[in-house]
Parts: structure tokens; C-alpha cells; sequence
């Protein structure tokens, strides 16, 4: 009987001390998720604005791909006097910028541009047999090769500016995208 009296004591002693300490971790997990939160948020932010920067570097490529498939397919691009192939060439600049060739048509008119900040100055067409300066150069030769690039196009920030929060500089997270598309005109 002894036996049983002392396992109780033991009992009520370990649910005392088990109980006082649950009572002094009652404020534990907010601290732990003020200490968590910010760095959580910043991974959550960055990724978002990685998928940001990647969404928009593909538009961007693939808008130099219609563009230049727009000028390897044009006739007046290669064989057309200087003002069709200056033409040719404002229509591709066009096709990458605002996704059709004539600005002076409904509903080409009113479209705005595919990529926010995005220009016709932005866009570089280049080739190999009229002395358009490409840079890498394109071997000149028979076949001949159109390139459209952007150039001088800086990725702009979304709402929520990740290089202030970290304390880097802007030109650590946002910088100049630069894809071009090389074709072969078929004629």
C-alpha cells in the first residue's frame, strides 16, 4: 500500500512540474515567429520576383522570335528597295514590341506595348549582308541571317523593391535583359 501511495506522489509531482513548464513556454511561439516571419517573407518575395524577372525575359525572348520570323519570311526585308527594307524592319521592331506589324490599324493603333517600358528603341535588327552592325558579328556568306535583340531594356522592379529591403544596390537584383533570336531568311 505504501508502494501505491508513493507512485502517486510521484505522479502528482511530475504533473506539477510538467504543467509549470508548459505555463512558461506560453509566449514562445510568437517570439519564434517574429524571429522567423521577416526571413520567410523575404524568400517568399524574392521568389516571386525571380518569377517575375524569368516571366518576363521569356515574353521578351519570345517576342525577338516573332520578330524575327517576321523578317525571315519578308521578301522586301532582303530583296526590296531601302525604303521597303527600312519598312520591313520598323514592321519587325513593331511585331516585338506591340505584337503587330502596322501601328496605323485598329486595333494595332490602341495596343500598348507587351512588356511594361518596353520601346521600338529598344529593339536592334542586324544582319549579315547589309551592313547592319551586329555585335557578335554574323559571318557574312550566302545564307543570309537576320538577328532582332533588346538592348537597353532594364527589368523593372515590382511593388515591393527587394534590393532596399536587403540593403544591396538596385543593380544587384535588377539589371539589363538582353535576348535576341538569330534566323536564316527563307526566300
Amino acid at each position: 500500500m505504501n508502494v501505491r501511495i508513493l507512485e502517486v506522489n510521484m505522479l502528482a509531482q511530475l504533473k506539477a512540474i510538467f504543467s509549470g513548464k508548459a505555463r512558461h513556454e506560453s509566449g514562445s511561439s510568437t517570439v519564434e515567429l517574429a524571429i522567423i516571419f521577416p526571413i520567410l517573407m523575404i524568400l517568399f518575395v524574392g521568389s516571386a520576383e525571380l518569377g517575375r524577372m524569368f516571366y518576363t525575359y521569356t515574353t521578351l525572348a519570345k517576342a525577338t522570335k516573332v520578330g524575327a520570323r517576321y523578317l525571315s519570311v519578308s521578301r522586301n526585308a532582303v530583296n526590296g528597295t531601302a525604303t521597303e527594307q527600312t519598312n520591313a524592319k520598323n514592321a519587325a521592331r513593331n511585331m516585338v514590341v506591340y505584337g503587330c506589324a502596322d501601328r496605323t490599324v485598329s486595333p494595332c493603333s490602341t495596343a500598348s506595348a507587351i512588356v511594361s517600358g518596353l520601346t521600338t528603341a529598344n529593339v536592334n535588327i542586324c544582319d549579315n549582308f547589309s551592313g547592319a552592325a551586329c555585335n557578335p558579328v554574323i559571318p557574312a556568306g550566302p545564307t543570309k541571317y537576320f538577328r532582332v535583340e533588346i538592348q537597353n531594356f532594364t527589368y523593372q522592379r515590382g511593388v515591393w523593391n527587394l534590393a532596399s529591403k536587403t540593403g544591396a544596390a538596385n543593380s544587384t537584383y535588377y539589371f539589363d535583359l538582353k535576348p535576341s533570336t538569330e534566323m536564316r531568311y527563307i526566300p
